[in-house]
C-alpha cells in the first residue's frame, strides 16, 4: 500500500473508532452541558498559532464537540478531565 494508501486507511480507522462525535457552537454546547446531571468534560487549550479551547461532553450515548476561541464557564458540579490534546478525525 502507498503513502497515500495507508493515509487514507488510518483515517478511515479513525474515524470508525471515534464513533458519533457531533460539533457544536458553544453557546450549544453549554446547553447541552447544563441538561446533564453530573457531566464530566475533557477539555484541552490547543492550536498551532491560536491558542483555542476544546471540549468534549459525552451524553445520552453521543459525544458532543466544540472549540471555543475563550474558556467556557463550566457548571460547579462538572468533572474537568484535562488532556493534553483532543484529535477530532474531519
Amino acid at each position: 500500500m502507498n503513502g497515500g494508501g495507508a493515509a487514507a486507511a488510518a483515517i478511515a480507522n479513525a474515524i470508525k473508532a471515534s464513533g458519533v462525535i457531533v460539533r457544536l457552537k458553544e453557546e450549544d454546547f453549554i446547553k447541552v452541558i447544563s441538561r446533564a446531571d453530573n457531566p464530566a468534560v475533557v477539555v484541552s487549550r490547543g492550536g498551532f498559532m491560536k491558542k483555542d479551547f476544546d471540549y468534549l461532553l459525552a451524553y445520552k450515548g453521543f459525544v458532543f464537540f466544540a472549540r471555543t476561541k475563550e474558556e467556557i464557564n463550566l457548571p460547579g458540579n462538572a468533572e474537568i478531565i484535562a488532556a493534553q490534546q483532543i484529535w477530532i478525525p474531519y
